[in-house]
């Protein structure tokens, strides 16, 4: 089997690449530019992508490649709806014009489902989605796009909205990274204090080893155009979190909490439901918060 995937230079990418060739694939990584074992592939360029179709013949794509960053889709809307939205379709053109018989995976999130309030505390595919940023539409769009492209040409394509994720690897910006990069700059005495905000909220988090092998199981055995959710299933608290992480550094963490960051959350807690991915695959989550940040940390130790 052949796995082409799309943005392999990217955090999830790069353990996708991991996990699909040590069960056997041949892994075709692409990102915009060639090099460390990458393809060149632009997914604004539709003849870019069906000329690597053509030549490399793959059995699936898993389309990583986007603008992930909820923040940069405020200040650039059209760059996220191009590459979200616009390159999926790309895809999907390609694949059409090439082989229709193509597995294609398309990468959404958990912002799709917006402000949940009180639905938050087991989040399942069928609630409803409401995205409230440009990010979250351009998901939701991209999956649209998908399911019908699969009501009206009849391909094989399976939708994942992905819950938080950690593990080494992952850019700042995010609340586990952005926590273990703090610890890792005041062990080295780079800085004095960690700034913090709200710390009541309850999310889900998921190793990103465990998304990576359910992204696989998917491929193998997801139903074709069904909408799984990627997540433990289990809630920690940002107070929990950090408190955790506090407690495997090599020297005292000073916390002062920012009152610019004390946003209160509309959804004190998020928790997704795998019930389908584990009905239809047998995927369950190996990996707990304490390995999520474990491995987060040392990444950030290595990088300083």
């Amino acid at each position: 089997m052949k796995a082409l995937i799309t943005g392999s230079n990217g955090f999830i990418g790069s353990h996708l690449s991991t996990e699909f060739e040590k069960n056997g694939y041949e892994v075709i990584k692409s990102d915009l530019t060639e090099g460390g074992g990458n393809i060149a592939m632009d997914i604004m360029n539709p003849a870019v992508i069906q000329s690597v179709l053509e030549k490399y013949k793959p059995d699936v794509i898993i389309n990583m490649a986007g603008q992930a960053n909820v923040g940069l889709s405020w200040k650039k809307p059209q760059l996220t709806v191009q590459l979200n939205t616009v390159g999926l379709i790309n895809i999907l053109e390609s694949v059409k014009a090439v082989n229709s018989e193509i597995r294609v995976i398309a990468i959404g999130s958990s912002d799709e489902y917006g402000s949940l309030k009180e639905s938050g505390s087991n989040v399942t595919e069928d609630i409803p989605v409401k995205p409230v940023t440009p990010y979250a539409i351009s998901k939701q769009a991209q999956e649209l796009f998908a399911q019908l492209y699969v009501q009206s040409y009849g391909m094989d394509i399976c939708m994942i909205r992905l819950f938080n994720l950690g593990g080494a690897g992952q850019s700042k910006g995010y609340m586990i990274s952005d926590f273990s990069s703090g610890i890792a700059e005041v062990e080295l005495g780079k800085k004095d204090v960690m700034s913090v905000g709200n710390l009541e909220s309850a999310r889900d988090y998921t190793h990103v080893k465990d998304a990576c092998r359910a992204v696989r199981l998917i491929v193998e055995k997801g139903h074709v155009g069904e909408v799984y959710n990627i997540c433990s299933g289990t809630t920690h608290t940002v107070q929990e979190v950090l408190d955790k992480l506090i407690a495997m550094a090599k020297t005292e963490i000073k916390v002062v909490q920012d009152p610019a960051r004390m946003r209160p959350s509309d959804t004190p807690v998020v928790c997704g439901n795998h019930d389908k991915l584990t009905a239809h695959t047998g995927w369950q989550p190996k990996y707990g918060i304490d390995e999520i940040l474990k491995d987060a940390l040392t990444y950030w130790r290595e990088q300083n």
